[in-house]
């Protein structure tokens, strides 16, 4: 087992981290940028680095000053986290050349699975059922008519370099193919440096459901069942839950069962996640597989009593995974907190929070790093807290998160608490009517 692991990351999920490392007995390094001097990850690991000043680009994207701090403070091991430099084969790579172990995928998974289009091609020879389209990137845009026509009307360009939503673009019809070519591939080269494109049906009215797996170095994979993650705005999720409102036991063990078979059949060690699109027959197509632990994590962990990054790091030692799959025995909401004005258009809200107040009482989980005092820099994501409730039934979960909500102060800044409070009390929410189109006819009603 590792005896020092160096934390790649910032905010809530490096504090998770170092909980988890805690847990094991293994002593943390936290990394920060100039920004993050005062964030609790700092604070709770045992040591702490500077790596430079707020920009990413200069902090938490600079390899070598990451691999330089690993090496002062002597880690056998970096956790990425999610987000930054998780998904990056030059730095899964990077780690390996200075013999420190990377906790994720290696340089070739991220490469076969980061490019999604390349990732869906290696699904079709695995048998896990693929959104009809191309079968590779598009060469030109003579060909992108081509398989628009092949595929039929309306399809999603995708960037195939992508993620959280950049350089997607939907297509209704063959005049407007141009323009979506054009500023698909243009959003996508400044987003990833790369303009690569792929086509695929687009399904209409789909639910968004991934399922967690877990592949050990022995070439074995289990998972641990799916997370409904359709509440989207901008193909950002909103909010995720477990088991899926819209699922059926036939359609859980299909989907498990294609999820393990795809990580069995590319030889996947760690955690990471297979990511489908549902149509309404309830048919399921492979969407991307995201090399890492997700965001919504906790939710999985609750409803199956499962540590995931424990998990994580003990794979990446080496130990093998028992082979079983988990299944929900509860059932687990996540509301992504973010410091956001919701009331304009969810406009980020940096700034001081003035107070500070966490809900509490059984089922109710908070994974945040700021408290009353903590100024939120302008230069990272807007999320800053996941508030998890957990409970016996759907419904009551439901009732939980909207006491829990209500119970959440934080003031100084604008946050997405008041859009979560009326979500939960949308009667198609409530119901478990949702796709990933659910925000588009949303209406957020600002209070008088």
């Amino acid at each position: 087992m590792f005896k020092k692991i160096l934390i790649a990351n910032r905010g809530e999920i490096a504090l998770r981290v170092i909980r988890t490392c805690r847990e094991m007995g293994i002593k943390t390094v936290a990394v920060y940028s100039t920004a993050d001097q005062d964030s609790l990850h700092v604070r709770f690991a045992d040591e702490a680095v500077c790596i430079g000043p707020a920009p990413s680009s200069e902090s938490y994207l600079k390899m070598v000053n990451i691999i330089a701090a690993a090496e002062i403070t002597n880690a056998d091991a970096i956790h990425p986290g999610y987000g930054f430099l998780s998904e990056n084969a030059k730095f899964s790579k990077l780690c390996d050349d200075h013999q420190i172990k990377f906790i994720g995928a290696s340089p070739e998974m991220i490469n076969r699975m980061g490019d999604k289009a390349n990732a869906k091609s290696t699904m079709i020879a695995a048998g896990v059922p693929c959104v009809p389209g191309s079968e590779g990137v598009i060469q030109d845009f003579e060909q992108c008519e081509k398989v628009a026509l092949e595929t039929g009307y309306p399809v999603m360009l995708k960037a195939s370099a992508g993620g959280g939503g950049k350089g997607m673009r939907a297509v209704w019809k063959a005049e407007d193919l141009r323009d979506a070519w054009d500023s698909a591939r243009h959003e996508s080269k400044a987003a990833f440096g790369n303009d690569d494109m792929y086509m695929e049906k687009l399904i209409e009215e789909p639910r968004h459901i991934e399922i967690q797996i877990v592949g050990d170095a022995y070439g074995k994979a289990c998972h641990l069942s799916e997370r409904d993650c359709s509440v989207q705005r901008r193909h950002q999720k909103l909010t995720e839950e477990t088991p899926s409102p819209f699922m059926t036991d036939e359609l859980r063990e299909a989907m498990g069962k294609a999820a393990v078979s795809a990580a069995e059949y590319i030889k996947y060690e760690g955690a990471g996640t297979v990511e489908f699109l549902v149509d309404k027959h309830r048919n399921f197509y492979f969407m991307e597989m995201n090399t890492r632990i997700q965001v919504e994590h906790p939710i999985t962990e609750e409803v199956v009593d499962f540590d995931l990054i424990r998990e994580q790091i003990s794979v990446a030692a080496g130990i093998p995974i028992s082979g079983k799959n988990y299944f929900p025995k509860l059932h687990s909401i996540e509301c992504r907190i973010n410091a956001e004005d919701p009331f304009a258009g969810f406009r980020p809200a940096p700034g001081k929070i003035t107070s500070f107040h966490a809900p509490g009482g059984h089922g109710v989980r908070l994974d945040t790093h700021v408290y009353a005092g903590y100024t939120i820099p302008p230069n990272y994501d807007s999320m800053i807290a996941k508030l998890i409730t957990t409970a016996q039934t759907r419904e009551e979960a439901i009732s939980k998160m909207k006491r829990a909500l209500d119970e959440f102060i934080i003031e100084g800044v604008k946050t997405t608490i008041p859009f979560h409070r009326q979500l939960m009390d949308h009667p198609d929410y409530v119901a478990g009517d949702y796709t990933t189109k659910f925000m588009e006819d949303f209406v957020i009603e600002k209070p008088i």
